[in-house]
């Protein structure tokens, strides 16, 4: 591929931990394809210097929680032909989207002294939100953070001009071929795995951890069956609230279960 024809990128940050991006830093080995099909134009993470759009594809990490970022994401999609959302709190809020049920002044008071110089998206806007809720989001790359064949599969794709490949079948999936017992069935432990979509290679299962849903929903999530099993092992309810609301509380498919913002 041409140097003129290679794909224009660019990675940004919102409200997140900067995890993907990280994750994005982990492709050591993958770098000769990466620079082959992609110039990297915008990485602040990465590169002393960064070029302005318009760009090919932006991978936006972080839910919007302030007018600032508000702004910069609607400008940087004007800018951009692909937006990708970059992991889980782009794409369903994740952690920071807890904040929904919490009152902004108990929640900063727990962490700063003076928190009058917090000016947050829950305070103008009422709640922390994906991207989609602003602009046009045109692929989804889930995962707290994605793994990083997903970031591959993405600029693959995105190069021949095809549809990304993302699963949407629940991590059970990946157990099954990772030959794990089940934690569920066979260990009545609280496993999110049966209405999380795959993707992670079951990374958590296969290391003895119950599945956190980090990757937000499966394709037909039967998020109350999965509650009613939490609470025949144990869960209290106060429990299983917390469970589905920990990192996609907001989405469709786990608002039954996360309760009333």
């Amino acid at each position: 591929m041409s140097m003129a024809d290679r794909l224009k990128i660019a990675v940004f940050k919102m409200t997140g931990c900067a995890g993907c991006q990280m994750e994005f830093l982990r492709l050591e080995e993958e770098l000769p394809f990466v620079l082959e099909v992609a110039e990297i134009r915008y990485f602040v993470m990465a590169k002393r210097e960064n070029l302005e759009g318009p760009y090919d594809v932006s991978f936006v990490e972080g839910s919007v929680s302030t007018p600032r970022e508000l702004e910069e994401l609607r400008d940087l999609r004007e800018r951009s032909r692909i937006v990708v959302a970059f992991g889980d709190c782009a794409c369903h809020g994740c952690v920071p989207s807890i904040l929904n049920w919490v009152r902004p002044d108990v929640a900063a008071k727990t962490v700063y002294e003076d928190y009058q110089a917090i000016h947050s998206k829950k305070e103008s806007y009422q709640e922390i939100c994906p991207l989609e809720k602003f602009v046009p989001v045109d692929v989804h790359l889930r995962g707290c953070p994605p793994h990083k064949n997903m970031i591959l599969e993405v600029l693959r794709s995105t190069a021949l001009g095809a549809k990304p490949f993302l699963r949407r079948h629940p991590v059970c999936v990946e157990c099954k071929l990772r030959e794990n017992v089940c934690i569920l069935t066979f260990e009545k432990r609280a496993c999110m795995g049966p209405v999380t979509a795959a993707g992670c290679r079951a990374i958590c299962p296969t290391a003895n951890r119950e599945c956190e849903g980090c990757y937000g929903p499966m394709s037909d999530a039967n998020a109350s069956s999965l509650a009613q099993q939490f609470l025949k092992i144990g869960l209290t309810r106060d429990d299983v609230t917390r469970k589905f609301r920990k990192y996609a509380g907001i989405t469709q498919a786990f608002a039954g279960e996360a309760g009333e913002q």
